[in-house]
């Protein structure tokens, strides 16, 4: 029997260990130091019993205490060995045992390592994820809600599917633009959750914004117009991208860089306030996402500035693989025509293919500027552009 005095008394009356008691005796073997002595007292029915072996079960050496009825000593085991993370400090790489647990947890040895690809800093991080998700919590809005579906006018037949024909286009990018991170998401190691939780932001972004097109190209009773199968061939070389710094350049800095365009312009030429609500709202969540694709891209140049001849080379190889495809389908070029002009009568046609031809500028000269600003030189920037896929995402 140990002579040691006991550090700590603990009565548990009559409570017994299948009711609760077990919480108290771990909180007070918590607070103690490997072979220092508690001294417990129960009186429920078979306490002795089942003390025994749940102290043979948790590793604890468990003795009666002579003299004293119903007192027994447990001497506390050694702790179970945990890492400790920091909860402000981001570390470069995370470890695969470090599984699912939350930064700043203690996390106990003997874990199982997670298969997490993504798990060094350098490449998913980027500046301002934490504004970028503020902004993307308070920016939600419903489309149910948010969109004046009640101010839908009857339009123009012609106008009507030309509406729904650009909604059509816009929808699947949309999915595009959902699974790009979606597919990177579980590939992320949770210590860099900040990451995670600006993705599935966009993720939510996207699904709503889908939901929303598709609701008006139904809206006027035309129906959905036709998919492209250029649009779709530039949009599987998208999906399809395995490196995550690459996806999020094509994706967000390229692609819904160039959206952001299109959708401005939706929302002034819209021939109806419905229609330019929606594109507007819409074009305040892209800008999040390309805000986030600047951010991490010039996060990832400022420690690897040679990656910026990579990108440019995922551009290029991007525009060889859509080779076949000689510009924008005509579906959307023309249904874009037919909105921006107003109608079919060739002085709106007139109009419209102006309208149109001045977008396709714009959105060269916003990517080039955008490019710029990631530190490309004037040149390649520019070439960079003239290779973006004609179907703009």
């Amino acid at each position: 029997m140990p002579k040691a005095r006991p550090k700590e008394l603990l009565d548990l009356e009559d409570l017994a260990l299948h009711e609760g008691a077990t919480v108290l005796l771990r909180r007070k073997l918590g607070q103690m130091a490997a072979g220092e002595w508690l001294e417990v007292r129960g009186d429920s029915a078979e306490f002795a019993e089942a003390l025994a072996a749940w102290c043979r079960k948790e590793g604890h050496r468990c003795d009666l205490a002579q003299g004293v009825a119903h007192t027994y000593r447990i001497e506390a085991s050694a702790a179970i060995p945990a890492t400790s993370t920091s909860r402000t400090e981001i570390c470069e790489s995370a470890e695969p045992s470090w599984g699912l647990a939350p930064r700043g947890a203690r996390i106990e040895a003997g874990g199982p390592k997670f298969g997490f690809t993504l798990r060094e800093k350098r490449d998913v991080w980027a500046r301002e994820l934490n504004a970028i998700y503020k902004q993307a919590v308070a920016g939600q809005w419903s489309a149910a809600r948010d969109i004046p579906w009640n101010e839908l006018p009857k339009l123009a037949p012609e106008v009507e599917t030309s509406v729904a024909q650009i909604m059509t286009f816009l929808t699947e990018n949309e999915f595009a633009a959902l699974y790009v991170p979606a597919r990177f998401i579980a590939r992320i190691h949770p210590h860099y959750r900040e990451v995670v939780e600006v993705l599935a932001m966009q993720v939510a972004d996207e699904a709503r914004h889908a939901e929303a097109f598709t609701r008006r190209a139904e809206a006027g009773e035309t129906g959905l117009g036709i998919t492209a199968m250029s649009g779709q061939l530039s949009l599987k070389t998208l999906v399809e991208e395995p490196d995550f710094t690459t996806a999020t350049f094509l994706l967000c800095v390229m692609g819904e860089g160039t959206f952001l365009t299109l959708l401005k312009f939706i929302g002034e030429y819209a021939p109806d306030p419905t229609t330019s609500a929606l594109a507007l709202l819409a074009h305040r969540d892209e800008a999040r996402h390309v805000a986030f694709g600047m951010e991490h891209l010039r996060y990832v140049f400022e420690r690897e500035p040679e990656r910026r001849a990579s990108m440019a080379a995922a551009v290029e190889r991007r525009s060889r693989m859509l080779a076949s495809i000689s510009g924008l389908s005509p579906y959307v070029h023309d249904a874009l025509t037919i909105m921006a002009g107003g109608g079919v009568e060739p002085k709106q046609i007139r109009a419209g293919a102006s309208r149109v031809a001045q977008l396709h500028r714009e959105m060269d000269r916003a990517r080039r500027e955008r490019l710029q600003s990631l530190g490309f030189a004037s040149e390649a920037a520019t070439q960079m552009s003239v290779y973006h896929t004609k179907n703009f995402m």
